[in-house]
């Protein structure tokens, strides 16, 4: 009953040189084997490789690009039984681990989501980024029919089989309203189960963000009516 902690990095040396050590401590509160993957740029930007060998974090080079491709990276090399991806630029605070994984296994979940938007969560981000991420979780939440607050975080436990059997395609960070989407088709006439613990979400301890708005807008715009039109395909076949 393993977890495996994934992160995907970019030019994350000096923050992960700080979460790493209070991952290993909260998630040492889990009283479970676990292994922590830090999957890096394709050609390394820093001395990321460094700060894993340092503190015993298995380092990676992702094969495919963008965000989407890092995390089908992390998804592939993941061996443990759970996967907990979170991010590393410190927005994540590890101290949610072990409330994450309690909700994952006493309410028999198939996602928990460290949420920003459930009742106890907050988010210290930026007015204007704060009100795009209530849009698009709005429009995701209709056109997907996925019960959950904040489906745009990526701080989340899975199971990891789950994961391997999705055939996710998006390369940026829509990818995480796709593998929600797909995990619900997979169940077929299951319901699928997204339990949300309630997060504070914190700005990044060193570094600035790498998100470009434009091309994250245009990329989820397409998205959602692709991931639309799976969910109506796939209610037809029914």
């Amino acid at each position: 009953m393993g977890i495996s902690v994934v992160l995907l990095a970019y030019k994350e040396e000096e923050n992960l040189r700080i979460l790493l050590p209070e991952i290993k401590k909260n998630v040492e509160k889990c009283e479970s084997n676990y292994e922590i993957l830090v999957i890096d740029t394709e050609e390394p930007l820093d001395n990321t490789k460094g700060v894993c060998e340092e503190f015993g974090a298995k380092y990676i080079n992702q094969e495919e690009p963008g965000f989407g491709g890092a995390f089908r990276t992390g998804i592939k090399y993941a061996s443990q039984q759970k996967f907990l991806i979170l991010d590393s630029d410190g927005s994540h605070q590890p101290k949610y681990i072990p409330d994450i994984y309690r909700k994952f296994n006493q309410d028999k979940c198939d996602v928990v989501i460290g949420s920003r938007y459930c009742e106890g969560g907050e988010s210290n981000d930026a007015k204007s980024s704060q009100i795009m991420s209530h849009i698009l979780n709005f429009a995701f939440r209709v056109a997907l029919g996925l019960k959950a607050h904040d489906l745009s975080t990526d701080y989340r436990m899975y199971h990891t089989k789950a994961l391997k059997k999705t055939n996710l395609k998006c390369q940026n960070y829509d990818v995480l309203e796709e593998v929600l989407l797909q995990l619900k088709l997979n169940k077929k006439p299951e319901k699928l189960v997204i339990g949300e613990v309630p997060i504070s979400f914190s700005k990044r301890i060193y570094g600035e963000s790498k998100r470009q708005l434009v091309k994250f807008i245009m990329s989820y715009a397409k998205t959602i009516f692709r991931l639309f039109g799976m969910r109506i395909a796939y209610n037809f076949k029914k």
